[in-house]
């Protein structure tokens, strides 16, 4: 197992490094002079170049990758162009909120989808099976922001039950103000998790061996359960994946449009101001937790399929 989790790292290492080549490319062929950005389109032509040799923007394209993987090596993301402050400090105070809101979303939706899959799945072609469709239509074709500004304007305008913005202060208020951008996420991810739930489970329950357990006299939740759903585990792993990383994406737009702080808000503020240090470590925190969830994803399935256990 262990040889195995170190290739799929050694794996993560190129493409790594891949994120950080086409980010720095991306960063300068965009549009517009950073330091127009930071200084405002009144300074003078001394003081932009100034600004432009501080901050390295003089340099030779190829020098300034050089430095720029050199200081990604080291974990120095260099200080925000426009506020000066080290972006490793705008990372540490931003990412916690994200990091809480995915957590929180994915959790409610895995406890929201999983068991609404599994009732459609053992009443397949009935009432709760045909709901559980419509609700996987809904959840997949609604986009993220469209669904948070719908509960924003009902719950939080209209009836006043949660906070229009921020994140709170304290546990208490830290999770009143978090619901509901969790409840945005956690219903489109709930609708993919229920309708990959369904579908595992109601494959695995038409096998052979469901069959026998049956026939043997094992008793109906025994058999959904330990051999159905314990069976699909596999797809669903692989679903749960991907949901995480459909929330860590879309919790960018939650953060919008409900005012909270978060890597993705930081990022979005960067690009509109061109700020590449602050634009740079948020991509590359992005790529991170991608390639993080993905070596979870493929530790885990070591342990939910042992044909991968041998093999490695």
């Amino acid at each position: 197992m262990a040889k195995y989790v170190l290739y799929r790292l050694g794996d993560a290492i190129p493409t790594l490094f891949l994120v950080l080549t086409l980010v720095f490319i991306a960063m300068r062929i965009l549009p517009g002079d950073p330091a127009l950005a930071a200084l405002g389109p009144m300074a003078d032509p001394v003081q932009l170049a100034l600004f432009r040799e501080r901050m390295g923007l003089n340099e030779p394209l190829p020098l300034q990758y050089i430095y720029f993987l050199w200081d990604a090596i080291r974990l120095d993301f260099g200080r925000s162009f426009i506020s000066n402050v080290p972006v490793a400090d705008l990372i540490a105070r931003n990412l916690p909120h994200t990091i809480y809101l995915t957590i929180v979303s994915v959790l409610m939706g895995l406890c929201l989808g999983i068991p609404f899959g599994v009732f459609a799945a053992t009443r397949r072609n009935r009432p709760p099976d045909n709901a559980l469709r419509i609700y996987s239509l809904i959840g997949y074709s609604i986009p993220d922001f469209y669904l948070a500004a719908i509960l924003l304007i009902v719950f939080s305008l209209q009836l006043g039950w949660f906070p229009i913005n921020g994140a709170g202060t304290g546990f208490w208020d830290g999770l009143h103000h978090i619901l509901l951008p969790a409840m945005t996420l956690a219903m489109l991810k709930s609708a993919f998790m229920g309708r990959l739930t369904r579908t595992s489970v109601l494959e695995v329950l038409g096998r052979d061996y469901v069959r026998t357990a049956r026939a043997k006299g094992a008793r109906e939740g025994r058999v959904i359960y330990r051999h159905g759903l314990r069976n699909a585990m596999l797809p669903l792993s692989t679903g749960i994946g991907i949901s995480i990383l459909a929330t860590l994406s879309g919790s960018v737009a939650v953060e919008l449009v409900f005012n909270r702080p978060g890597i993705g808000r930081l990022l979005i503020d960067a690009i509109s101001e061109r700020d590449y240090p602050v634009i740079q470590a948020g991509v590359m925190m992005f790529a991170f937790f991608v390639i993080l969830v993905n070596l979870v994803m493929d530790v885990v399935y070591v342990f939910v399929d042992p044909r991968i256990r041998m093999k490695s």
